[in-house]
Order: structure tokens, then C-alpha cells, then sequence
């Protein structure tokens, strides 16, 4: 049901313009891919990202499996079903949120010494719900039953998200739980997997070229669908950043979608794109959004972020960006209005401005895709 097919390859750059078909329909790339986390863009209905001109959305397994549990989803018809999302979906695999939840997690690891010692390494990861507290193990292949029963149309294998900075040795090591994990899923999806699914796996190896490369060639040789780059987005810094791009996006395989996980500024997206990059995904249009921020633009290649919030936009009878053709601009709300609407908490601000960020994402792809 998965096909990658390049229509435009740029002259100039790595940067290429196609299309992925899965069993929910197609979508064009590059592509942007907003946060569902927990089954919802935070204040965006499904109506209003399809007419944003969104193709293909992002939703999490860890929360998901938290709560309401990946069975009852599939008891409801999947996720897309229970959505009213009836494009492509993509669902991570919860290894970022696993190895993200800090302290919670260091803790735990002190109440199950021995298994983080024997066990972690090989077979998966212990975590503690940042719900309740309960004890949870997620392993590879557990992250794919769960995935399955979501019936998301593009499947993230588990990875280890090396944190920043780590040492050669910890990134390594890091590197090597990775692959360990990469081969056991898709030795386990190749015998129960789902056909009308696809399966992404992920580079990791830090801020290391040796170890990126390393990473590139192992990953691509397992057969995946598509290949995402990880462990980006992570404190590493913009320099850093690019560096890991300008590294790993020349000997990604051409015939496979290249991902690259965790990115949501413009210029980043920008950026990225040049060196053969087709997806993103982020939370930080409606993140931004909801504390009064919002993107705005005069050429479309360097953007500047204003706090609605500010007594500057107090009296400002403008909207967000002029010549703007987001859902709130198009239909007049000033920055006055919506910094009203922030000083008095009004859920109504933080939407006109999530949905400003999220069509200034969606348009920036759309100018990408043409410049191709």
C-alpha cells in the first residue's frame, strides 16, 4: 500500500518534490506534519487542518497506549476513525517520551536496578506513566502491536533519543541500542506486520559524523520503508543542527522518504529541504501559539516571532501579518483583539494564533514545493 515516488528533483540542491501513497490516501512532499499527540492538534479540529491544507498529521503511541489504550482505539476503528481523520497518519513510536520523562524515569531506574542493568539494553525500556505513576515496559516489538492496533498508516520503529551533549562512548552506545532494537522490529514486522502499514527506521549517533554514517548504512540496509533522522531538536544547537543535516541528508537513500524528526522552525524546514529532506514534524506552531506567539514573514525565507501578549499590540487595529491568508488574518482579527483576548484568558486567542503558525507552516511547504 506504500509508495515513494520523486516527481522533481532539484538542479541546485538535494532538495526533491513527491508523493507517498498509503492506504489513507496520498500526500505531497516536503511535507509538514502537525502534532496530534494525544489523538488532537491542541485547539484544532480535523475540519480546520484540511482546510489549512494539511495532508498528513502525527499522533503519539505512548500517550495514546497511556490513555484511552491503543484496544479501545481499535475497538472505536482506529485511530483515524475515532479522529474523524480520514488522511495519512504517521504515529512515533513513544521513545522520545519515554526517555524524555527525566527525573520520573532516573528515579524508577533506582527501583528497578537490575533490570536497567540486564535488561534495558536488550529487550526495551521500563518507564513510569507520568499519568498515574503505573510501571510499564515498552519493548520493539510491543511498540508495533501497539502501532498495528492504531492502524496508523505510517509505523516508527523504537529508538534510544541520545540525549545532549553525550560523550563518544555514551553516543555509541546509544547508537547500538538503536540498531539493536531497529533489526528486532523489523525481523517482527516482516512475520506479523501489517501490509497496509509502512515502517520508518531511525538514525541516530548524535553530533558524530563517524557514528551518523555509521548509523545511515546500518538503518539502510535493514529494508525499511522510509528512513528518519532522530536525535535532533535535542539542546544540541542550531550549529550542530546543521551540521547533522548537511552530514547525513547526502547518503540517505534517494529512492526512500527522508524525515527528519522533531523540526518546526521555518528556516530549519528551509534548510533542510536542501539537503533532500521530506518530512517534518513539530509542536511548536501551537505551542507557540498558545503562549500569544506567532511567525511572521515579509519574504518567506527569514521569519520573526511577536508576543501578542505585549501592550504594544494593545491598540494595534492590524492583524497578525498583512497579505496573510490564515484562517484568523483573512477573517480581520486584530492584534488588538487577540491580545485582549490573552489578558482574559480567552481560549478563542491562543486558536487564532495556533492557527496562524500552523498555515504560515503549511504555506512555507506549499512555496517549497513550487520553488522545486
Amino acid at each position: 500500500m506504500f509508495k515513494f515516488k520523486i516527481q522533481k528533483q532539484s538542479k541546485k540542491t538535494l532538495s526533491r518534490a513527491g508523493v507517498i501513497e498509503t492506504a489513507h490516501g496520498n500526500f505531497k512532499t516536503p511535507v509538514f506534519m502537525p502534532c496530534a499527540t494525544a489523538g488532537a492538534v491542541k485547539g484544532i479540529s480535523s475540519e480546520e487542518l484540511k482546510n489549512i491544507g494539511f495532508e498528513i498529521i502525527l499522533s503519539n503511541t505512548y500517550h495514546l497506549f497511556l490513555r484511552p489504550g491503543e484496544k479501545e482505539i481499535q475497538k472505536l476503528g482506529g485511530l483515524n476513525r475515532f479522529m474523524n481523520w480520514d488522511r495519512p497518519m504517521l504515529t512515533d513510536s513513544g521513545g522520545y517520551q519515554v526517555f524524555s520523562l527525566g527525573k520520573n524515569f532516573r528515579d524508577y531506574a533506582e527501583e528497578i536496578k537490575e533490570a536497567i542493568l540486564v535488561n534495558v539494553k536488550n529487550d526495551g525500556v521500563w518507564f513510569k506513566s507520568h499519568i498515574d505513576g503505573s510501571k510499564h515496559f515498552f519493548s520493539p516489538e510491543k511498540v508495533i502491536e501497539i502501532q498495528k492496533d492504531l492502524s496508523s498508516d505510517i509505523v516508527m520503529v523504537l529508538d534510544e533519543c541520545t540525549e545532549y551533549p553525550a560523550t563518544l562512548k555514551r553516543a555509541k552506545d546509544s547508537m547500538e541500542i538503536t540498531h539493536t532494537w531497529a533489526k528486532r522490529s523489523i525481523d517482527y514486522w516482516r512475520r506479523f506486520g501489517n501490509k497496509k502499514q509502512a515502517i520508518f527506521g531511525i538514525v541516530q549517533g548524535s553530533v558524530y559524523p563517524k557514528l551518523r554514517r555509521e548509523s545511515v548504512k546500518y538503518i539502510s540496509s535493514l529494508g525499511f520503508d522510509g528512513l528518519a533522522v532522530g536525535g535532533v531538536s535535542v539542546g544540541e544547537g542550531k550549529a550542530n543542527m546543521k551540521k547533522i543535516i548537511r552530514n547525513v541528508g547526502p547518503i540517505l537513500p534517494k529512492d526512500k522518504p527522508h524525515y527528519l524528526m522533531g523540526i518546526g522552525e521555518p528556516e530549519d524546514i528551509i534548510f533542510a529541504t536542501k539537503y533532500g529532506f521530506d518530512m517534518f514534524d513539530c509542536v511548536l506552531p501551537t505551542r507557540l501559539g498558545r503562549h500569544g506567539t506567532c511567525w511572521v514573514t515579509k519574504n518567506w525565507s527569514k521569519f520573526n516571532k511577536i508576543d501578542l501578549r505585549k501592550s504594544q499590540f494593545s491598540q494595534d487595529k492590524k492583524t497578525i501579518m498583512e497579505s496573510c491568508g490564515c484562517p484568523s488574518c483573512k477573517a480581520g482579527y486584530s492584534k488588538a483583539y487577540i491580545n485582549h483576548l490573552f489578558k482574559n484568558n480567552e481560549m478563542l486567542g491562543l486558536r487564532l494564533a495556533s492557527l496562524h503558525n500552523l498555515w504560515i507552516l503549511a504555506e512555507l511547504i506549499r512555496r517549497i514545493r513550487r520553488s522545486i
